[in-house]
């Protein structure tokens, strides 16, 4: 903390203003919190750690409401930890998303009708930085307006110097480890983007193609093999069939005529192929199909490529220049007029691999490219959590990470950009390959030159949880901060960014993974459940309902949808909703300042404290400890919920309600409630900050002069509990609750006033007459008092004299009617659950649904039968 932070600041006012206003608090106070240090994090602190790292966004985006979600969820988390006396670091930082990045700025040239090209590497990674540096990251200023508690002092962009350096030194480790290697592999390939892409960066969706049927070789030296990619027969080297298919055998090592190219190609006989499916003969494309590459290497087959970066036929003849779809149309024609299609079929929907940048088909390319051997790694990941070193939060999805890390291929690293980590190897005039680490020189001279390709961008941001304390040196925060509490990250980047933290944490840290709890979301979908998206004319911008409803009122809305691992669907009316909850706070507070509620001194002990009081203190304690229980099993939407409800229906609609009289009453017992509400408030906006920090400092330093909310002693179950008075106030709470009904019932307005005899005598609900009269708008009886309804509840009589106020012999009417349809539910839900066979047959949540309306109906008859018992004859 710095300096100014431990300065006392000016005392707050005592008054709040008569409304909430987030546009005027939000921004100030943000600063506020920032200028004092309040979220920066010491590595020479004797505080135990608490650690997370954001998961980098890209720095050519925008806060949308993932981020704003998984960004309420961490912001909540480490605001407690910090409240819990932890040194908390919440790492900030951005990812230069390499294909992102380069698309933005190469779009900028267009305009200017130049290409990178045109500048050449060094001028347009220039020009990168410059655009990183007036445009990019613009993210940060939206992550202030959310609120979120990161230590900028300490944020982290993948390119910079630091980075650039742990990001050399693991690939030179890697390197000497032989776990880094080139080869020509069949990689997925962009022509939009012109670089290769992994295979957790291709998008499959369902597309209509054509799947076509063509004829290979001539007389009884003829198969036939099918195709969705025809323009790719151009580059055939085999055909294959299984080995025992007996229709095949007498072909397999023969050599039949390809047709269009003048080329003959074996018959192979390959395990692979699958007889049952279709012809049970496939065509052998090594260098454009990642299977056919296999066959291709256990037949030592040729592999030829026949379409360039761009997907354009390189073949000689016909075909050449056409882009791969022209060509793929020309050829089924050629194929048509030699008589050799023997089916066609259109539309033929099969699911097409797209990039996931710029949704272009990939297209499989034989190339030269970095390699990881994932092997010994993934093991290690896989080893982490099977041995409980690490924790997957929910349990049920670490299914998917092992399905994931224990069937991974080789990562494919390398990236044909510009903008990105250059691969950290020279190549000699003689064949000679030297990799160079980050206290290497490189090699200089004629003939030497660096490797041309960058690092694909999962490469560096899996070193971020080490990469981002000062890795590979051993600094001070290194030691305090890794590894990390917890991830909390989206179920969608388990694998794109999870797994490839938990693989190079564990080899560049010795064994220790990089986190010890993997907290996994859903994502944020619309009111419906469906995915938000531009296209679907669903995708919201947070910031318009962070300027509507205020930023606490977005992130109550996201934490009470946050289950672990399930996805959250999200409505602007469930916005309004939270925003109503921020306004009832504020008002209960400003109406416990105004009737002089108060944290001074300490708390009087239970001799001194009514029944409500008691009732009250026993719920705040209870409620602590939940909540509790419930971040550490990372259940937002449960505490959440428990925290608005307690808030909501206890705090203000009954203890607030039921401290009025108290105080109207004044006294010692009115002094006692003014602290115990104070108490109450304090915890309450306390357990509350973590989600909705704005509205709670706000109520907090002015109910308690303290310096700042951020930095207060997060509550603490006091053990206290009180089930006797909590039964009390429970059949207090029955009492209003039915009288309010029966009221209502009647067509009485909420504030009318109707004479009333109590009988309280010998119940527990003696000491509560004046709270019951005032809630109730109930006045004394009086001596023309006639009581026309008489309500027995709760061991208590409520006697009501509503002469003038009714018609009895039309209430008596109505109440027979509502009378006789509750008894018909009962006798039906009854039957139905008496009968043998029904119940035999019908799933448990049917019974349990006629069980409740069997236990409603029983409810409803005795309160219509208590209703009428209290009614004059008419």
């Amino acid at each position: 903390m710095t300096e100014n932070a431990q300065q006392q600041p000016p005392a707050p006012d005592s008054e709040l203003p008569t409304q909430y206003a987030p546009a005027d608090v939000e921004g100030p106070l943000y600063e506020r919190w920032v200028e004092r240090g309040y979220f920066e994090a010491d590595a020479k602190s004797e505080k135990p750690p608490y650690t997370i790292v954001i998961p980098p966004p890209n720095v050519t985006g925008s806060l949308h409401l993932g981020h704003a979600f998984e960004h309420t969820l961490i912001d909540a988390l480490t605001r407690r930890k910090r409240m819990q006396g932890f040194e908390t670091l919440w790492q900030p930082g951005m990812d230069h998303a390499g294909i992102a990045t380069q698309n933005v700025v190469e779009r900028e040239l267009g305009k200017e009708g130049k290409s990178r090209h045109d500048l050449g590497r060094e001028a347009f990674v220039e020009r990168v930085w410059q655009w990183k540096g007036e445009s990019g990251g613009q993210i940060s200023g939206q992550m202030r307006r959310l609120g979120d508690g990161v230590a900028w002092s300490r944020e982290r962009f993948t390119m910079d110097e630091g980075l650039s350096q742990a990001v050399q030194t693991i690939f030179k480790r890697l390197y000497d480890d032989e776990l880094i290697y080139r080869a020509e592999r069949i990689i997925n390939w962009c022509p939009r983007c012109l670089t290769a892409i992994s295979d957790i960066e291709v998008e499959y969706q369902d597309d209509d193609g054509e799947l076509v049927s063509m004829k290979y070789g001539e007389g009884d030296e003829t198969i036939v093999v099918a195709t969705t990619r025809a323009e790719t027969m151009l580059g055939d080297t085999a055909v294959a069939v299984h080995p025992e298919d007996e229709r095949y055998k007498h072909l397999v090592g023969k050599l039949i005529k390809l047709p269009l190219t003048g080329r003959s190609i074996p018959v192979v006989a390959d395990e692979h192929v699958d007889p049952e499916f279709g012809t049970g003969a496939v065509k052998v494309t090594p260098a454009h199909d990642p299977n056919d590459f296999e066959i291709g290497q256990r037949h030592n087959l040729p592999a030829i490529t026949v379409l360039d970066e761009h997907a354009v036929i390189t073949a000689h003849g016909p075909f050449q220049g056409l882009d791969r779809f022209e060509a793929r149309s020309a050829i089924v024609a050629a194929l048509r007029a030699e008589g050799r299609i023997v089916a066609e079929k259109r539309p033929y929907v099969h699911s097409v691999g797209h990039c996931s940048r710029c949704k272009t088909t990939i297209e499989p390319r034989l190339s030269m490219q970095w390699w990881v051997k994932v092997a010994p790694l993934a093991k290690a990941a896989g080893d982490a959590v099977r041995d409980g070193r690490v924790k997957i939060h929910p349990q049920e999805m670490e299914k998917r990470y092992f399905d994931w890390v224990d069937n991974l291929h080789d990562w494919c690293i390398s990236r044909q950009l510009w903008w990105g980590h250059r691969i950290p190897v020279w190549y000699g005039p003689n064949g000679e390959v030297v990799c160079v680490g980050p206290d290497d020189e490189a090699p200089t001279g004629e003939g030497w030159h660096q490797d041309t390709d960058v690092l694909d961008t999962w490469f560096s941001s899996g070193l971020w949880p080490f990469s981002t304390l000062g890795w590979p040196e051993q600094t001070e925060s290194l030691a305090k901060f890794y590894p990390n509490s917890v991830l909390v990250t989206g179920y969608d980047i388990l694998f794109f960014w999870v797994a490839r933290m938990m693989m190079f944490g564990l080899y560049a840290m010795d064994g220790t993974p990089p986190f010890h709890t993997i907290a996994l979301h859903g994502m944020v979908r619309d009111q419906f459940g469906k995915k938000m998206s531009k296209s679907f004319g669903n995708a919201v911008n947070p910031l318009d309902w962070m300027d509507k409803y205020g930023s606490d009122a977005l992130r109550f809305t996201l934490a009470r949808g946050a289950n672990p691992g399930v996805d959250v669907p999200i409505g602007e009316d469930w916005v309004q909703g939270s925003r109503n909850f921020a306004n009832k706070l504020w008002n209960a507070t400003r109406f416990a300042l105004m009737n002089g509620a108060t944290v001074e001194g300490e708390l009087p002990d239970a001799a001194r404290l009514s029944a409500t009081d008691r009732w009250i203190l026993s719920r705040l304690n209870s409620t602590v400890a939940e909540v509790d229980a419930l971040y550490e099993d990372y259940q937002f939407a449960k505490l959440s919920d428990a925290l608005f409800h307690f808030a909501w229906d206890e705090v203000f609609d009954w203890y607030v309600e039921l401290s009025k009289t108290t105080f109207i009453a004044g006294g010692e017992a009115g002094e006692v409630s003014k602290r115990v509400l104070g108490e109450v408030l304090d915890v309450t906006l306390k357990l509350l900050h973590p989600i909705v920090p704005f509205v709670t400092e706000t109520l907090w330093t002015t109910l308690t002069g303290g310096e700042s909310i951020v930095i207060a002693d997060w509550p603490t179950d006091s053990g206290f509990r009180d089930p006797a008075a909590e039964r009390e106030i429970e059949t207090l709470q029955q009492v209003i609750t039915e009288v309010r009904r029966f009221r209502a019932d009647q067509g009485l307005q909420p504030g009318q006033r109707v004479p009333a005899r109590l009988t309280l005598d010998g119940t527990a609900l003696a000491p509560h007459e004046a709270a019951i009269r005032q809630l109730l708008r109930l006045q004394p009886e009086g001596d023309a008092f006639a009581a026309t309804a008489t309500l027995p509840v709760g061991g208590a009589t409520v006697a009501l004299d509503l002469s003038g106020t009714i018609d009895i012999a039309a209430e008596r009417k109505r109440l027979a009617k509502d009378l006789a349809a509750a008894e018909k539910e009962k006798a039906q839900a009854t039957a139905k659950l008496g009968n043998e066979a029904f119940l035999a047959k019908a799933p448990d949540n049917v019974v349990d649904k006629i069980r409740g309306r069997l236990s409603k109906a029983d409810e409803d008859i005795e309160r219509i039968k208590n209703q009428l018992d209290g009614l004059p004859e008419a």
